[in-house]
């Protein structure tokens, strides 16, 4: 069509209409960032002369994303939960915050609710033929080295077929399988004794991976096992750990991987008398420093829907 009309007084006029901008009635910040990313679609439809069928194309998209229920999985995919990760490193940064178990993303299959235990929790509920057992432990300390007694560990993984309880399209796994959350005692110490996990896929037919095949990219993550840590007086650490040795992880199509999220396996006996499914088990410590508030606030709190159940 090669026209340029974004500036026009008729677009202008309407992008400031359609997001009430100068209305009285509203939420003023949700009418600035829709006028912004309004505008910011407008103008991408100009520069790249994009077409009326792809603008259909684009809301029909839409519709499946939200019929698929992905729309979190997307965030991921297209790196919108590594930027924000970005920024609030960059934020650290820029107040002189050093230091502290590097965060990462929180994916979408979080369940809030799992039974807190002291010291120690066996979160293997359901059998898994496939999976060795393996023990995760670490001690949560502040920045000078100091155990922080009372912080809540809250642990999740996939199981062997790369499917979270909850969300597991097969109906195969109890809600709280490979779930659970640890309260420290004065020697800062957690741990949970569970199977080790493997990877995941997007589903094949679904919303995300229909765009990242448009995009000739793969929808693939290595085995990972994923962390909320609180503390009184510390700032929530949202964190998790890949599995060493997988040859996803420095291909994760949700950019989760850092240098200091890949804790040595070693192999261990003994798993007996710990009650796991055999007595060789592997073995991941997982050391947790969690760091001060920042002007007394908690900034790394993210309010966002998640899953929910009474245990």
């Amino acid at each position: 069509m090669n026209v340029k009309v974004f500036e026009t007084n008729e677009v202008q006029d309407l992008l400031t209409a359609a997001s009430n901008l100068a209305g009285k009635e509203g939420n003023a910040r949700f009418q600035q960032i829709a006028h912004r990313l309004l505008g910011d679609l407008f103008k991408a439809i100009d520069d790249l002369d994009i077409t009326p069928d792809e603008v259909w194309a684009g809301v029909s998209y839409l519709n499946k994303l939200g019929q698929d229920g992905e729309a979190a999985l997307l965030a991921a995919g297209i790196g919108l939960e590594k930027y924000l990760d970005i920024r609030l490193d960059a934020a650290d940064k820029a107040v002189g915050l050093e230091g502290g178990t590097p965060r990462t993303i929180e994916g979408p299959l979080y369940v809030a609710g799992a039974p807190a235990r002291d010291g120690v929790s066996r979160i293997d509920i359901d059998p898994d033929a496939q999976a060795g057992p393996l023990v995760i432990r670490g001690t949560v300390t502040d920045l000078q080295g100091k155990p922080l007694a009372g912080a809540l560990v809250e642990c999740w993984h996939a199981n062997s077929k790369g499917f979270y309880s909850h969300f597991d399209p097969t109906g195969a796994q109890t809600e709280f399988n490979l779930r659970g959350a640890v309260r420290t005692g004065s020697d800062g110490k957690y741990e949970f004794r569970t199977l080790m996990p493997v990877g995941y896929g997007c589903p094949p037919h679904g919303a995300t991976q229909q765009l990242l095949n448009a995009l000739g990219r793969h929808g693939n993550r290595p085995a990972h096992v994923h962390f909320f840590v609180t503390s009184d007086d510390h700032r929530k650490l949202t964190t998790q750990f890949n599995i060493e040795g997988d040859p996803l992880i420095w291909d994760d199509f949700a950019y989760a991987t850092r240098e200091e999220l890949i804790p040595s396996v070693t192999e261990k006996t003994g798993g007996a008398a710990l009650g796991l499914k055999a007595d060789t088990y592997q073995d991941i410590e997982f050391n947790l420093t969690l760091t001060p508030l920042v002007q007394g606030k908690d900034n790394q709190i993210v309010h966002r829907p998640r899953a929910s159940i009474a245990a």
